[in-house]
């Protein structure tokens, strides 16, 4: 079958790219215990150079596949996915070997987890995480676009929260608005009884003192009746 070639020298390419990383791995350890690394600089050089002729070879069989329709226009996107990550890791292989990148070990998990992790020990020999075991590419990437639906989902449902808020936060300004006006109006009722209080008061005051002066009058008068009677009443 033409698949079966493709499928062999991929993973021929991934085993040589795994060796690699080890390789690397094991030169940095010379040099960090003085040793002479340079039979293993050899053996990487040619190693990398040997990874990217077989990259160039899976590329010319994938293309040639797909336009002689030997496999599935699905099937050839998948393995052109395959190739990208080769070539990502060819090149951070070539930079971890001239000290300018990520670590080799350090390769695999960003591939898997978008990023790179410090700390984590040669993920290309660990297992890959459960969301992703077993699926191909196909798969995968029906699995982040049900993670992209999901997220705008949510992001809707979020703004829908958020769009109640605004016109919850509308109506309670608007009641504010009119409790304002009320207190407004009640201000004005206020001072007017105020005004009008303060003008009964002063007329109130007014016929108090009139009464009071009347009063004296009267009783002054009833005096002098009193001493002019007084003053005719016979005596013997």
């Amino acid at each position: 079958m033409a698949a079966e070639p493709w499928l062999s020298q991929h993973a021929a390419a991934c085993r040589l790219a795994q060796e690699l990383a080890e390789r690397i791995r094991e030169r940095e350890r010379r040099q960090r215990g003085g040793e002479s690394p340079a039979q293993l600089n050899v053996f990487i050089r040619s190693s990398l150079q040997n990874l990217k002729e077989k990259i160039d070879q899976l590329r010319d069989l994938l293309l040639r596949d797909v336009s002689m329709h030997q496999i599935t226009q699905m099937e050839g996107d998948r393995r052109q996915n395959l190739v990208d990550e080769l070539v990502t890791r060819q090149k951070q292989l070539e930079a971890s070997y001239r000290n300018e990148g990520p670590e080799p070990d350090m390769a695999r998990s960003s591939l898997m987890t978008g990023g790179i992790k410090r700390g984590v020990t040669n993920p290309w020999l660990l297992e890959e995480p459960e969301e992703t075991r077993g699926l191909g590419f196909h798969d995968i990437r029906q699995q982040q676009r049900r993670i992209i639906e999901e997220q705008d989902a949510g992001l809707d449902a979020l703004s829908s929260i958020i769009s109640r808020q605004k016109q919850m936060g509308q109506e309670i300004g608007n009641e504010l608005d009119e409790q304002n006006e009320i207190i407004d109006d009640l201000t004005n009722l206020v001072e007017n009884t105020d005004d009008k209080l303060r003008n009964q008061t002063r007329h109130v005051k007014m016929v108090d003192k009139k009464s009071t002066s009347c009063g004296m009058l009267v009783v002054i008068v009833l005096l002098l009746i009193a001493i002019a009677v007084v003053a005719v009443w016979p005596t013997k």
